[in-house]
């Protein structure tokens, strides 16, 4: 019955992946939406939630990273509907797909909708971000890149003030799984003080292994139509250094280097997973600052400052120093 629709979702990570799951299971989408201005930046997750027990609720949590607050909207399991041929999610009266959402939420509502859209691209053996990780079925958590950077058009309604994003930029993201690794370190951004368009994601995590574990780490760097993977299965080296306000990270294949100086600012606490039950706590900023260099065959392409960057720093961190 689920075969197909399986089948599809396992070539295009953006789709809905919980076909015939019961229990022990969570899916979530991450839209990042930033207004042209920067003053106002939100993170909107809907998502399906399964606990142990296979009791079941859909949810859509919303950050607003300047005033750094959040709200966790509960519904029931049946409204969450989505579609068996690309992603389209429905809960509610709200809408969630690759180029727009509809928003009808207490103290938030509008529609927006996403031009330009750069998705991560499609290889052989390689379906999205996760590379030939994207086939292991035990995997505790999977990520996907949905739009790494697009521009936004439309208007929300929140708490009697009009946002305008009309000419801002957005980001798209997803996870899937069981629960959110043990530790790990996740950073985004699409705001960099260059003319340049660029967009980069990094994360590195601790990673459940069969009997044992191993720290891995995935990024993208895009710049201008290029785009720069770092990945534990194309082979590339990490260099991680956590400090008490700031991080280091640094990724190196034989042809390209991208050294990132990270900085971490106020943030709220969100909802995370934990075997499938949204019980768990992380604290995300969407006022971090990035600092990036990219290097190609040891020639800098690209140096910037970015603004408005997400950042997650969470978990037992000592554990990925040691990787």
């Amino acid at each position: 019955m689920f075969l197909l629709p399986r089948w599809r979702a396992l070539w295009n990570p953006d789709m809905y992946h919980g076909w015939g799951r019961t229990r022990n299971y969570f899916e979530g989408w991450y839209f990042k939406l930033v207004s042209v201005n920067e003053d106002a930046a939100l993170a909107v997750i809907p998502g399906i939630s399964m606990d142990a027990e296979g009791r079941k609720h859909a949810f859509i949590q919303v950050m607003d990273g300047k005033a750094c607050t959040s709200r966790y909207h509960r519904f029931d399991a049946a409204a969450f509907r989505a579609s068996k041929k690309h992603f389209a999610v429905q809960i509610g009266d709200n809408y969630f797909s690759a180029s727009e959402l509809h928003l009808h939420l207490p103290g938030l509502s509008g529609t927006l909708h996403f031009h330009e859209p750069q998705p991560w691209p499609k290889m052989l053996g390689a379906p999205g971000i996760m590379g030939w990780y994207s086939f292991v079925p035990f995997m505790e958590c999977f990520h996907g890149v949905v739009s790494l950077q697009h521009t936004l058009e439309g208007k929300l309604h929140a708490n009697d003030q009009d946002l305008d994003f009309s000419g801002g930029r957005g980001y798209t993201e997803k996870d899937w799984g069981r629960s959110f690794p043990r530790a790990y370190v996740w950073m985004q951004t699409n705001h960099f003080d260059q003319d340049t368009p660029a967009s980069m994601m990094a994360s590195v995590a601790h990673i459940p292994w069969l009997q044992s574990a191993f720290i891995g780490f995935i990024s993208g760097f895009w710049l201008d139509g290029r785009l720069f993977r770092f990945a534990t299965y194309t082979g590339a080296r990490q260099h991680l250094r956590i400090q008490d306000e700031s991080l280091t990270l640094v990724f190196q294949t034989p042809r390209a280097e991208l050294r990132i100086q990270a900085h971490q600012a106020a943030g709220t606490a969100l909802h995370s997973p934990i075997s499938g039950e949204m019980t768990g706590k992380v604290n995300e900023s969407l006022q971090a600052t990035i600092q990036a260099e990219l290097l190609e065959n040891g020639r800098r392409i690209f140096e910037g400052t970015a603004r408005t960057a997400g950042l997650e720093v969470a978990g037992e961190t000592d554990i990925l120093l040691r990787g």
